[in-house]
């Protein structure tokens, strides 16, 4: 992860609670440097603060990924702060349960590169089994990206479609 696309342009983790700490540690664990990382989190812990990732800062204009893990119930108020990035380059990643493709096309726009993905509680420690689905945008580049990024936590699995998760 060091000298990929993520590393150049970042990645924003939109909530960083037990899911999201998780992923982040895998992550910088493989080599992302911190220095790429935006995380919005409106109550951070310890741990996050000690990272060194850009912490609650303002955010790049085109990252990378945008990965949102905010509770399927913060969706309405959260995806509108991130439309300015929408229907471009920047792949949205979703690990909220609940939350159809369909939905985050709406609040982003209608050609925004999109993956749901679904990890299972054992991910939080590494050995999940993360299933994972996109729409035409993402494509199968999108899902090569979503590949490497949850397989910080475990094992993936490409899904037929978003019926599955």
């Amino acid at each position: 992860m060091k000298n990929s696309r993520i590393a150049a342009e970042g990645l924003v983790l939109l909530g960083c609670g037990k899911m999201g700490s998780a992923m982040l540690a895998g992550w910088l664990a493989r080599g992302l440097p911190a220095s790429s990382v935006w995380v919005l989190d409106p109550h951070p812990s310890d741990w996050l603060r000690s990272t060194g990732v850009h912490l609650n800062q303002d955010l790049p204009a085109a990252p990378a990924i945008v990965l949102v893990a905010v509770k399927p119930q913060m969706m309405a108020e959260a995806l509108p702060t991130l439309r300015e990035m929408g229907n471009g380059k920047t792949l949205f990643v979703s690990i909220a349960a609940g939350t159809s493709i369909a939905t985050f096309a709406e609040a982003l726009g209608a050609q925004t590169p999109i993956v749901r993905t679904m990890p299972n509680t054992p991910a939080m420690v590494g050995r999940g089994i993360t299933g994972i689905c996109a729409n035409e945008f993402a494509g199968a580049a999108g899902l090569a990206l979503t590949r490497s990024l949850m397989q910080a936590v475990g094992q993936v699995v490409e899904l037929e479609g978003e019926h599955q998760i």
